[in-house]
């Protein structure tokens, strides 16, 4: 038998052992590197808890794919990331192999779900726990049912909360309201309920209720992954940061009517109608403009003190910041139907505009900021006297009035205290503008020769 030349032998053994291991390479480049979601052997370094994370991600929507279950993704900072991402990067990164947007660095990824689209179904909490998620749900009242008649409604799911490992994903459950809009609640933890479930402070949601126009969602892929996304990014997550939303106080409001029952006689009745007609109007040609807005005066009290309108104050009250004033709103107005009745001041001082709309007026008043406080003016159209109304600062929430999403100031007591005083509870019929609020004060006279311009009535 022929001696084997181990020289030529070894040779061969190391050639093969390349041959071998270039195709390894190979293999890798072509196909797994192009695998979507994070990879142990990664260029750009090592991504265990990435890869947890998405792990996590991934598990929970392949769950909600089954149970169809009608989700977005809601987290901020995965929104932000795509928002600031130009398309041609987007694209490039997509196609990278590690988890490039929901793997924020936050231990919570946050999900909306359609609640009016998906059938509750408990079959999906056992399936969650079957694939290794813990569970956490919040119910609450349903404020859908909620009237002057019935102060309580049924409990519904809020949220689901779902842990694996150290990882939390939430799950919002937003519900259609009369104003056409998406609602979803406060999270609020009940005495038996573990606290150290997840990090509450980090949420994005439940802090408060919150009010959402509906978005239009698109289906993309993220880091390998089906997801559906907001279509405008930067308007929900403009929305999110300003979803601050108050429930009527309806038991507040039905101990009211019953010490002052509410006019229901057919000129009342005929009012509340046109009230109804006017704000929806207003609150259409104001958002056509990009103009924020809010229910001022007695229309805001109204909405505080009796979850309605005001029959007896025949007109519409709303504020806006003069900082978001704009020359074409006047023809706006006009355009939707409505008469130009007075407008008072100029937009530097006392701005107030007056529109009539059948026989029912729409009063705007514009608002001044100045240290701590803010203020609106006020004119006396024969003796050119001005006023001015101050009110402390206020941030704006969202609320619901005659069945629209309606702005109102957060701090809604001390605005109603500061225009109304201390007794805003007992109705008062007979009221004059100049000396019946709590905070109006003097404000100097127009010059007679600017009169023209300053004082106009049609």
């Amino acid at each position: 038998m022929p001696r084997v030349n181990r020289t030529a032998m070894l040779s061969l053994l190391i050639v093969s052992s390349s041959v071998f291991l270039l195709f390894q390479l190979y293999y890798y480049r072509k196909y797994v590197s192009k695998q979507p979601g994070p990879h142990i052997l990664n260029p750009g370094g090592p991504l265990s808890s990435s890869h947890s994370q998405w792990q996590a991600v991934k598990k929970f929507l392949a769950l909600a794919q089954h149970f169809r279950l009608p989700l977005f993704l809601a987290d901020t900072a995965a929104l932000s990331l795509l928002s600031q991402v130009a398309l041609r990067q987007r694209e490039r990164l997509l196609r990278e192999p590690h988890c490039s947007f929901l793997c924020t660095g936050r231990p919570i990824t946050s999900f909306a779900l359609h609640a009016n689209l998906w059938k509750y179904d408990p079959g999906f909490l056992m399936a969650a726990e079957q694939k290794g998620f813990e569970l956490l749900e919040l119910r609450g009242e349903d404020p859908r049912l909620a009237s002057l008649d019935t102060l309580s409604g049924e409990e519904i799911p809020l949220y689901f909360l779902l842990r694996f490992r150290s990882y939390i994903i939430q799950v919002v459950f937003l519900y259609e309201r009369s104003g056409n809009y998406l609602w979803h609640g406060a999270l609020r933890l009940k005495a038996h309920m573990d606290r150290s479930f997840a990090p509450f402070r980090l949420l994005d949601y439940g802090r408060h209720a919150g009010a959402y126009d509906r978005p239009e969602l698109i289906l993309t892929v993220l880091d390998g992954l089906d997801v559906r996304v907001p279509r405008n990014l930067t308007h929900f997550l403009d929305q999110q940061q300003h979803a601050h939303f108050l429930e009527c106080r309806y038991r507040d409001a039905r101990n009211f009517l019953q010490l002052y029952p509410d006019d229901s006689s057919a000129a009342a009745v005929d009012f509340r109608r046109k009230a109804k007609s006017l704000l929806h109007l207003t609150a259409q040609t104001l958002t056509s403009l990009e103009i924020p807005f809010w229910l001022s005066s007695g229309t805001c009290l109204g909405w505080f003190r009796q979850c309605s309108i005001i029959s007896y104050s025949r007109d519409v009250d709303i504020g806006i910041f003069i900082s978001d004033f704009r020359p074409d709103i006047i023809a706006a107005f006009r355009d939707a139907g409505l008469s130009l009745k007075h407008k008072f001041g100029k937009v530097k001082d006392s701005l107030e505009l007056s529109f009539q709309s059948d026989d029912i007026k729409l009063d705007i008043f514009f608002f001044y900021e100045d240290g701590d406080v803010v203020w609106n003016g006020g004119t006396q159209a024969k003796s050119g006297r001005k006023f001015k109304y101050v009110f402390p600062r206020f941030a704006l929430c969202w609320a619901e009035l005659l069945e629209l999403k309606v702005r109102v100031p957060c701090e809604t007591l001390d605005y109603v205290t500061a225009n109304y005083g201390a007794t805003w509870s007992i109705p008062v019929r007979s009221w004059d503008w100049k000396s019946s609020p709590s905070n109006v004060q003097e404000n100097g006279v127009w010059p007679v020769d600017e009169w023209p311009e300053l004082i106009q009535v049609y």
